[in-house]
């Protein structure tokens, strides 16, 4: 079934019917998005899955982005589809690493596990939850991940010690001497012969020393 309404027309319908809640509403792409205060977004949510001019009733994904340099760094972003009306739209929220964002779960059940991943990843709390613990990391991990200033190399690593006879954690160590840093310009390219290019570098008019390069 093909929607009656263009995604303006809708945006402009649940502004009308939310006002306390949306902030904004965009169209870009093809896509709708809406900002929504974070208080709201179950309220928002359960409007989006019920009004017929919505019937957003499948929870695609709950996800996070982190913007350090804002006051409110994170945003919390659900997706929604709606099968009878062949269309899908974004529903964002801000918060801060102190505030919680009220869970969706009673709402769309499926929002437990999706929540659980964008606590594990990015460290933002839903209030409201019924069992908000890791779900992609080990136990014991330090952080989350997925944050703009979490480490490469991580905090800690996992190893299995011969005195202890078991696996352990501890903190990442980088000794300068096994480091192999590499500064040659990319355009001169390196004056021996890489592993991997010993073929091209017998064949012929290639002489010694970089195979890109003739005599």
């Amino acid at each position: 079934m093909m929607p009656t309404e263009s995604l303006p027309e809708l945006a402009t319908k649940i502004a009308a019917a939310l006002p306390a809640a949306v902030t904004s509403c965009k169209v870009a792409l093809g896509e709708l998005t809406l900002d929504v205060e974070a208080g709201e977004i179950v309220h928002v949510l359960q409007f989006l899955r019920d009004d017929p001019d919505c019937e957003f009733k499948v929870l695609i994904d709950v996800c996070g982005a982190d913007w350090p340099s804002r006051e409110k760094r994170f945003d919390v972003v659900y997706h929604l589809l709606s099968l009878t009306k062949n269309r899908r739209i974004r529903v964002k929220v801000e918060t801060d690493e102190a505030t919680a964002v009220p869970s969706a779960g009673s709402v769309f059940p499926a929002a437990g596990w999706y929540e659980r991943e964008t606590y594990d990843l990015y460290g933002v709390v839903f209030d409201g939850h019924p069992d908000l613990r890791r779900i992609l990391t080990d136990y014991g991990f330090s952080g989350h991940p997925l944050r703009k200033d979490f480490p490469v190399t991580g905090f800690v690593e996992l190893r299995y010690d011969d005195d202890l006879k078991r696996v352990v954690y501890q903190p990442v160590q980088l000794v300068q001497e096994f480091r192999d840093f590499d500064f040659m310009s990319p355009w001169e390219g390196a004056p021996h012969i890489l592993p991997g290019d010993e073929k091209a570098a017998m064949a012929p008019g290639v002489t010694s020393g970089n195979p890109g390069k003739k005599p």
